[in-house]
């Protein structure tokens, strides 16, 4: 196997082919959407119920969409087609309606951890929200200017709650 090398001073390259610190707050934001995607991949792999693993790879093919926004600076937008959406909230908040339907969620506090599947849902919710610190950093910083991907996340977050809550209910049925 052949290594690039290129990372090896602590520099990245975005899509554009530009190069920046790995520690700057594109890496930052993106990389954050990796960990959430892995915690996903988790949740998917240990769910039990079909509709928890389609909306789970749904999910994980909406991230690396956002993690390839992130890494585009707006003037190499047009050459590549990534770009969060009013659809791809509206899709999530539909989901969060279709769930909502089967789950009653309750007015209380909730431990992660009584399946697997959901300890994994609910750890991929936590890093979701350390994902949309970043972007609304990179939002007010005016490196991004997409006000969906602020949106997207805030509503990835709620779906995953539900989700979670789903998943951990078909265990009781």
């Amino acid at each position: 196997m052949k290594f690039s090398q290129k990372g090896d001073r602590g520099f990245t390259s975005l899509l554009g082919g530009q190069r920046i610190p790995k520690s700057g707050p594109r890496p930052e934001a993106y990389g954050t959407l990796d960990e959430a995607s892995s915690a996903l991949g988790i949740a998917r792999a240990a769910a039990t119920e079909l509709k928890t693993k389609e909306i789970i790879l749904g999910l994980q093919k909406d991230l690396l969409i956002l993690g390839a926004e992130l890494a585009t600076v707006a003037e190499d937008m047009k050459k590549y087609s990534y770009q969060i959406t009013t659809e791809h909230v509206a899709r999530l908040e539909r989901l969060i309606e279709d769930l909502q339907v089967e789950v009653k969620l309750k007015k209380e506090f909730i431990l992660p951890g009584e399946t697997v599947a959901a300890a994994a849902i609910d750890l991929a919710r936590a890093i979701v929200r350390r994902a949309e610190r970043k972007a609304v950093r990179l939002f007010q910083e005016k490196v991004i200017d997409n006000v969906e991907v602020l949106r997207f996340l805030n509503r990835l977050a709620d779906l995953l709650f539900t989700l979670a809550r789903y998943e951990e209910n078909q265990k009781k049925t």
